[in-house]
């Protein structure tokens, strides 16, 4: 933290009040306000806290004005292109990218860690048979809480790292049997002579009655969109896991927290509602019509897949999905129209100047989606697939908040704008 820099005038009593700068590696600076309630009696106004920094971290960089996206100083383009997601995992945790001996210790640690408690197992059937795998994602994670319940455990280094490879190495496991679940087919034990992506699809797909052999080219696309999806700073659904991690809540707890925001169609189940639009449009001769009811206000019609909230220039991410997504469909020998819808959309988005002013390039989950499901991945499993991807990002987050020695429970502020001071009338004068 730097020495104070800026100043604020009361407009009402003329007193300045000088503000500490907080510069970081990359970006810009921030005000340092934690003290302006005691010194100044007011209050910030920040709805959505789009200008607000909730804490330092060393994880993540965006600059949204030029389509940056760093881990750990890193490129992700150059991740996803050079790396495994176990690497990128290890990066995220650890701030370096693993040698060989660090990485084959590291990645037959996660493969120790795969199976879950087999009387999780009965916790499946307790669910409808039409349950959204979500819903079973959040409540599976979270009951992970009553089998690693130390409450002393989260001040200590070793039982933090190892909670963190516990909870990268369970999410696929969990996240599967929640497909099987959801397919009405038995649950596939996890296969550790696998990799994680390869894994995870052996428990999705596999039957008992049959051998099952998994696709390379589906292994790797797998990877590369978890790599793209691993941390993306101080999201909702991370916001969430650091806010709850801050009051000292069973770690599990905190994650499973991180899943329910993560669930929400403005965040991690965008890629889901990009499918349904598609769906909806139904033929490329629709896309120019659909289009315009887009730029008609009065119509309700929303782009979806298009834009996003801190990025004001091309996705990086999305630039590296739409690449896989063609390698894919042509391995896989997949001939889907909706990539000739999304194809035609994006063409739209790009040359009209409706689009180009608000700056509505495609996002990741524009081209996600379709990957997902030329896998064989029913939408339904779109976002579960997110949240094991990003369990690596919150795990980080979080361990990166509770080693913090100055950690304070988040305690947002408001602005009242309720009922002033009033008297309670006895109940027969009212």
């Amino acid at each position: 933290m730097s020495a104070s820099n800026y100043s604020l005038i009361n407009n009402q009593t003329g007193n300045k009040l000088d503000l500490a700068s907080v510069q970081g590696t990359l970006g810009p600076v921030g005000l340092d306000v934690s003290k302006l309630y005691g010194q100044a009696g007011v209050f910030t106004y920040d709805p959505g806290f789009a200008s607000t920094c909730s804490t330092q971290s060393a994880i993540t960089y965006i600059d949204g004005d030029k389509g940056v996206l760093l881990y750990r100083g890193y490129p992700v383009a150059q991740l996803a292109e050079k790396c495994s997601f176990i690497e990128v995992a290890h990066l995220i945790l650890n701030g370096e990218l693993p040698n060989t001996a660090e990485l084959q210790a590291f990645d037959q640690t996660i493969r120790k860690h795969t199976m879950i408690n087999e009387s999780l197992m009965s916790f499946f059937n307790g669910f409808r048979y039409d349950a959204h795998p979500m819903a079973m994602l959040t409540g599976v994670v979270g009951s992970l809480s009553a089998f690693y319940h130390d409450p002393n455990a989260t001040k200590d280094e070793e039982y933090r790292k190892v909670f963190a490879h516990r909870m990268i190495a369970k999410i696929p496991t969990i996240a599967a049997a929640t497909f099987k679940r959801h397919m009405g087919q038995p649950v596939m034990y996890p296969k550790n002579s696998l990799d994680y992506c390869s894994n995870l699809l052996h428990m999705m797909f596999a039957v008992p009655a049959e051998d099952y052999e998994v696709n390379p080219v589906a292994a790797r696309a797998l990877d590369v969109l978890f790599t793209l999806h691993a941390d993306h700073e101080q999201n909702a659904s991370t916001s969430t896991v650091r806010m709850a991690g801050s009051t000292g809540t069973n770690p599990y707890a905190a994650i499973a927290a991180g899943i329910a925001a993560l669930w929400g169609p403005l965040h991690g189940g965008a890629n889901e509602a990009v499918l349904k639009m598609l769906d909806e449009i139904g033929d490329v001769k629709n896309v120019r019509g659909f289009m315009d009811k887009v730029k008609d206000k009065e119509s309700g019609v929303r782009l979806m897949g298009f834009g996003h909230r801190v990025y004001k220039n091309f996705d990086p991410r999305a630039t590296i999905i739409r690449e896989e997504c063609y390698k894919v469909l042509k391995a896989l020998n997949v001939n889907d129209p909706k990539l000739e819808l999304a194809i035609r959309l994006e063409e739209i988005a790009l040359s009209d100047d409706y689009f180009k002013q608000r700056k509505l390039y495609p996002n990741v989950d524009f081209y996600s989606g379709i990957i997902y499901k030329a896998l064989g991945i029913p939408v339904s499993m779109f976002t579960p697939m997110f949240a094991v991807a990003r369990t690596v990002g919150w795990v980080a987050h979080w361990m990166e908040m509770t080693a913090d020695p100055s950690l304070r429970i988040a305690r947002p502020r408001q602005v009242y704008t309720g009922a002033d001071t009033r008297n309670v009338v006895d109940l027969a004068q009212r």
